[in-house]
């Protein structure tokens, strides 16, 4: 069976890699690519980048299985409503909204349209994670009693830093990777949330430096450090570790390891790092091509990521209160 997928924006930087794992998979047709407002022309010079049709939303949506959203946070909404109208499911990128609200609304519409609701989570493919998850599952650490965990990377720009378009900073872009990572690990929910944020290295209108120390229900301690705090000139991105502390053993898990340095001395001298290990996207996009042909839900529902917000949300209601803030279900109140 042949899936027909389309890419509905491609505002997020992510599109260029999403694009490129559905060009090189053989079961899948590449359709196009679709925008709406001022952006329909970046759409445009994509699509001819990759090799495929750029299509207005409807006609897109009227020739495909399934979509991947690439738009802005704020834009998720309106673009998963419209491949519901025309029961498509959809791979949507993180977070899935700005607020449990609008999130909870996504699904709810996804679910009466019966349609599936995917949310790109790509560290859960990561062979680091994977071997971590099969090491948890067969008792390595014993009890589970700290967890510290990082996703330093560059800040991104754009409209990343619109708060309007984007529901945040550092707090919304990267926390909910190594969040998702610890809920899918341990089977716990978070239930208490003290954030620091501030923004501290770039001159941006939202939050660079994000701080967060977290209660898992079953006691847990997890601390992350979530901050676009790397320079433009640091040789990789950034990073995703994440360290499991029990009474039998130590787990650490650094996502992006598999990389070597090169040492430039030309006009650019300098230092960068060239990672060669496995794409975490291939897994994202094999899985929900997968759950499309097999009438199925994605590895990470939207139902799940919903959580994933309330963490987000909490972080915020602390950062502003100066205090814990406890989680109840998806609801965030003060401690």
């Amino acid at each position: 069976m042949t899936v027909r997928i389309g890419i509905c924006s491609t505002a997020h930087l992510h599109a260029n890699s999403y694009a490129a794992c559905l060009t090189e998979l053989t079961a899948v047709e590449f359709v196009g690519v679709t925008e709406t407002g001022d952006r329909i022309d970046d759409a445009r010079a994509k699509a001819d980048e990759y090799g495929v049709d750029f299509r207005a939303p409807d006609e897109l949506l009227a020739a495909v299985d399934a979509v991947i959203v690439c738009s802005e946070n704020a834009a998720h909404a309106a673009w998963v409503d419209r491949a519901a109208a025309a029961g498509v499911d959809v791979l949507c990128e993180k977070p899935l909204a700005p607020t449990v609200a609008q999130a909870q609304k996504m699904v709810d519409s996804a679910s009466k349209a019966d349609i599936h609701l995917g949310v790109a989570m790509p560290l859960r493919f990561t062979q680091p994670v994977r071997n971590a998850r099969t090491a948890v599952e067969n008792g390595a650490l014993g009890e589970l009693h700290f967890l510290s965990g990082t996703n330093r990377g560059k800040m991104p720009g754009g409209w990343f830093v619109d708060p309007d378009l984007a529901g945040g900073g550092a707090v919304t872009d990267h926390s909910v990777h190594i969040v998702d990572v610890v809920r899918w690990l341990t089977g716990e929910e978070i239930r208490e949330v003290y954030a620091e944020t501030d923004t501290r290295f770039h001159d941006i209108p939202v939050e660079d430096v994000n701080l967060l120390s977290m209660e898992l229900t079953d006691g847990t301690e997890f601390v992350l450090d979530g901050s676009w705090s790397r320079p433009e000139e640091w040789d990789f991105w950034g990073d995703a570790t994440l360290r499991l502390v029990g009474t039998e053993g130590v787990i650490s898990i650094d996502c992006f390891d598999q990389k070597i340095k090169q040492t430039r001395d030309t006009n650019e001298p300098g230092i960068r790092s060239l990672y060669w290990g496995s794409n975490p996207d291939e897994g994202l996009i094999e899985d929900f091509i997968e759950a499309v042909v097999q009438n199925r839900q994605p590895l990470k529902t939207g139902s799940d990521a919903v959580n994933d917000i309330a963490v987000v949300e909490a972080a915020f209601e602390s950062a502003k209160r100066g205090e814990p803030v406890e989680l109840d279900g998806t609801t965030a109140r003060t401690s």
